[in-house]
């Protein structure tokens, strides 16, 4: 059943592409959120024996045959689905607030649909050949959706992404053929054995580092992060929402995630890897930010920062590592798009993202700044918001995995988020009301509905983490 979640999305597109009118604009942004709604629902509320079922077309032809795929659904896949829902319904919520014109709105729901389709289409699939097709669709309705605007930055940020995603395209072609010539076969399972048993030849090597490589570019890791700030401040604020909550992170880090630890496998080369890549990530990202004065551009290279922290727990292996990983990916899914929604409201209400233009702006928007201040103590780590524990699981993982020096330094790190985080704050949310900002009103519905839900998860998850990993993970005490 789980293939559902790609063709219904694709379905909503034909519909809303058929000659309805005007009757098309006014279903386009509802649909997307039924879509996202629905999908959130029958995540948290679907029993596991649901998503076993085959799905068969008219004729008895399976869905898994036609595309010569498994769809299984596990807890990481169930994990994902959750988060694109929560961030693609926030973004259309966005849409609604920013955007004044239906057309803009229609296109952007159909590329928030076909988004949808592509993202759950790369958490289903276990065949790499399948695992590309779904990438590349997410890629083409990114790219379309960054431009949505066709101001001279939109299409900037758009061809940068572009270049930077075609050559991150040929380096996981190129993975994908030599992976083919090693296993004879695209599968999850099969390309695996044939790494066991040939995993050290120069072909294998080469295919692994040009996956790794081409990950690493849609994930927006450093060295490859040159496109992320840019494509993220000059596209359109619900499209920075959706860019930076779920589609980098499911294109470049969950398949990373997935890659590893079904397919390459945890050996050290690929660890070490991991391990510096995460950690130089983190750093790079963090003193990016800290001299930014546009706010989506902090929040920007903040993204590259936590996302490194999420290939830092990857590198420590299965186990704690793992886990916090995980858990931080989708605490970040959240956070973070609650800092793009009040960059978005804080944008709309006020005209401008240039932190030095503003200034006390709580006072006039209290919610948003409330958020705002949940989000970036969550971020950096502070207790007992979701977050630190997230965080606290990466740490303790690393420095389970015998790599101390990197534990400590992912620490130090986090006081770095705490300083740019700051400064965030008190050019923007703090302090005396700037003129400029003297009739500033709070956002409408449509932006302080996303703020709420998202800040509700972020306190919530972080209240009830020690249940949760005492009821159904681990124990506490044994991290602590």
């Amino acid at each position: 059943m789980g293939a559902l979640l790609v063709l219904l999305p694709l379905l909503g597109v034909v519909l809303l592409n058929l000659p309805l009118g005007k009757l098309a604009e006014k279903l386009a942004l509802p649909l997307g959120g039924v879509l996202c709604l629905a999908q959130a629902a029958v995540i948290l509320a679907a029993p596991a024996s649901f998503w076993d079922q085959a799905l068969f077309l008219p004729g008895g032809v399976s869905v898994a045959e036609l595309f010569h795929a498994s769809f299984p659904v596990d807890s990481l896949a169930r994990v994902m689905f959750l988060s694109i829902a929560t961030v693609g319904f926030c973004s259309g919520l966005v849409a609604k607030y920013t955007m004044a014109d239906e057309q803009t709105q229609f296109r952007f729901a159909n590329l928030l649909i076909l988004a949808l389709a592509g993202l759950n289409g790369i958490i289903l699939v276990r065949d790499l050949l399948g695992l590309y097709v779904f990438l590349e669709i997410t890629a083409v309705a990114s790219f379309v959706l960054i431009a949505l605007e066709r101001g001279k930055a939109a299409f900037d940020g758009a061809f940068k992404y572009l270049v930077l995603s075609a050559v991150a395209t040929a380096m996981i072609v190129a993975g994908l053929a030599l992976l083919f010539i090693v296993a004879g076969s695209t599968s999850f399972d099969a390309v695996a054995e044939a790494l066991k048993t040939s995993g050290s030849s120069q072909l294998a090597l080469a295919a692994v580092a040009f996956f790794l490589c081409g990950l690493a570019i849609k994930a927006g890791l450093v060295p490859f992060h040159g496109w992320l700030p840019t494509a993220y401040a000059s596209a359109p604020s619900a499209v920075s929402v959706l860019l930076a909550g779920i589609v980098t992170k499911t294109s470049g880090v969950y398949t990373l995630i997935r890659l590893v630890d079904a397919v390459f496998g945890y050996g050290p080369a690929v660890r070490q890897v991991l391990l510096v890549g995460g950690l130089v990530s983190i750093v790079v990202g963090a003193l990016g930010a800290l001299g930014q004065k546009d706010m989506k551009r902090m929040l920007a290279f903040s993204s590259i920062s936590q996302m490194g922290y999420v290939v830092l727990g990857l590198g420590a292996g299965p186990g704690l590592g793992l886990a916090g990983a995980i858990f931080h990916l989708f605490n970040h899914s959240i956070f973070k798009t609650l800092l793009f929604v009040n960059s978005a409201a804080v944008e709309q209400q006020s005209g401008t993202r240039d932190m030095d233009k503003l200034g006390g702006i709580s006072a006039k928007m209290p919610v948003t700044g409330t958020t705002s201040v949940l989000a970036m103590l969550s971020t950096a780590g502070i207790p007992p918001l979701s977050g630190f524990w997230s965080k606290l699981l990466i740490v303790a993982g690393v420095w389970q995995a015998g790599h101390p020096a990197f534990s400590a330094a992912a620490v130090i790190a986090s006081v770095l988020t705490l300083a740019y985080f700051l400064s965030m704050q008190r050019r923007v949310f703090f302090g005396k009301v700037a003129d400029s900002c003297a009739g500033l009103k709070e956002a409408s519905a449509w932006g302080l509905v996303p703020a709420l839900l998202l800040a509700a998860i972020t306190v919530g998850l972080g209240v009830t983490a020690p249940w949760l990993f005492q009821t159904f993970l681990l124990d506490v005490g044994s991290i602590l």
